[in-house]
């Protein structure tokens, strides 16, 4: 099989393990958020149509059945609508049993491109975007230069709605240090209710050396939250959560305790099993006995 391109290291959403990955986007197009440093070694460029043309084509030869794509890299919804109508087209000729498209966005695309533009990718068979959050906090999302305000993340989610695409989030739990803890569980909490995502992801955050957050804690200017508080932590932002029927999910490798429910309906249950786990002290026995609860 002739490789397809792909410039630097692969980052992708672990629900999208089984999909193709085809690179749209070269980076992350704001790539300034002091907690991250997947793209730093990349300059944010979109492809252009004939190089994601051709790995389109060299990838129906051999994999003609795809169901599920996903567009790389950091934020492909920053390419232009016209662009990204023209690949989920040529993705829908080459792969007659495909299901779903999915991509990264800032929050800055969704305040970029109208309803009407996120109703065109809709219509072509664009299903779902994942949405860093990190943070409903107003003071933490400026100190980690995330560049938009809970209110911009809030009118980028209901654009999304309106044009009938998924929405999917992650947040960062201690991205605040202890320092700010109950602020940043309480206001993420306010703001994914105020979103209310289908899909809701929890991170715990590791700091990355060379980035500004990793000189942060290193310095003491934060401390970072025990597993244990990270857990009252997850407790305090699921407390304040009143969302409609998201898919809340704790399984990400950097996370201490894998947790699973669907909120509102599994709230009382996912707080009474946190409410035992950090009482008893005894995460293994109890992960057991949640995860098949849930």
């Amino acid at each position: 099989m002739m490789p397809i391109s792909y410039e630097g290291d692969v980052f992708r959403p672990p629900s999208e393990a089984r999909s193709l990955i085809l690179q749209t986007t070269i980076g992350c197009s704001h790539n300034r958020c002091t907690f991250c440093a997947m793209y730093k070694r990349k300059k944010y460029r979109a492809r252009s149509l004939a190089e994601i043309d051709r790995d389109i084509v060299t990838t129906a030869a051999y994999l003609p059945h795809t169901r599920r794509v996903f567009l790389a890299d950091g934020n492909a919804l920053a390419m232009a609508t016209a662009d990204l109508v023209a690949v989920l087209d040529h993705l829908n000729r080459a792969f007659p049993q495909l299901e779903r498209v999915t991509l990264y966005g800032n929050p800055q695309d969704l305040l970029h491109k109208s309803e009407d533009e996120l109703k065109a990718l809709r219509d072509h068979r664009l299903k779902m975007v994942y949405l860093g959050v990190e943070s409903g906090s107003p003071s933490v999302l400026e100190a980690v230069k995330k560049g938009v305000t809970p209110a911009d993340l809030v009118k980028g989610a209901a654009r999304l709605k309106k044009a009938g695409i998924l929405l999917s989030v992650t947040v960062l739990n201690g991205l605040a240090g202890l320092e700010g803890t109950i602020e940043h569980a309480t206001s993420t909490a306010k703001i994914l209710s105020e979103m209310d995502p289908e899909y809701i992801g929890l991170l715990s955050l590791i700091t990355v050396p060379g980035t500004t957050m990793h000189r942060r804690f290193n310095s003491g200017e934060l401390t970072a939250l025990s597993p244990w508080q990270l857990l009252e932590e997850i407790r305090m932002m699921v407390e304040g959560l009143t969302l409609t029927n998201s898919v809340f999910r704790a399984n990400h490798a950097s996370n201490y305790l894998p947790l699973k429910a669907t909120l509102s309906r599994d709230k009382q249950q996912l707080l009474a099993a946190l409410d035992r786990i950090i009482a008893e002290r005894a995460p293994s026995r109890l992960k057991s006995e949640f995860m098949r609860g849930l």
